[in-house]
């Protein structure tokens, strides 16, 4: 059975450098499945940023939308697929699906049922989002809960989940990570 390795926390806080240290560390063959898409200049920065980091040593797939398409992909292909980032991919959804709930929740439940049986280990990247302000439109807190519900599902499939706070792994299930 291949392990799942969820890692969560706050914007900027180390999510992505820690995932793909995991990787490097762990692993030969990697794959590395990006899920933005560059609709401005400032995501075409990130976007770039992110490439920059993880170089050549992973072959990347860029898939917006069909997650569990994109990992089964995998198979064979790969020790590791590293998805970042599951909130972004969300977002995606939400745009695609033209906020359709009942559309988005079928893309996040093929999404989870490829989780029962992955192809490789993955290490996926989200965001806790639930801890600030509660949003003032419906549809931001829509996003909020289906994220919340996202991570606690994945959560429970996992081996092991890390929050990075400040930089900093902290093991909430699972082994604590090798420094």
């Amino acid at each position: 059975m291949h392990a799942i390795t969820l890692i969560t926390g706050g914007a900027r806080s180390g999510k992505s450098s820690f995932a793909l240290q995991l990787a490097r560390k762990r692993y030969s063959q990697r794959a590395f499945i990006a899920t933005a898409m560059a609709f401005d200049e400032e995501m075409n920065q990130r976007i770039s940023c992110h490439q920059k980091e993880r170089g050549n040593t992973f072959h990347t797939i860029e898939e917006p939308i069909r997650l569990a398409r994109a990992i089964s992909s995998c198979a064979g292909r790969a020790e590791v697929a590293l998805v970042d980032c599951l909130t972004v991919w969300l977002g995606n959804l939400y745009h695609h699906c033209d906020e359709n709930e009942r559309t988005v929740r079928e893309h996040v439940d093929a999404f989870l049922a490829a989780l029962d049986l992955p192809p490789c280990d993955l290490i996926l990247v989200t965001n806790e989002v639930g801890w600030g302000i509660v949003p003032d439109n419906p549809l931001a807190r829509a996003f909020r809960d289906m994220a919340g519900q996202l991570n606690r599902e994945i959560a429970q499939k996992a081996q092991q989940v890390y929050l990075l706070c400040c930089g900093i792994p902290l093991a909430l299930k699972g082994e604590r990570p090798h420094e």
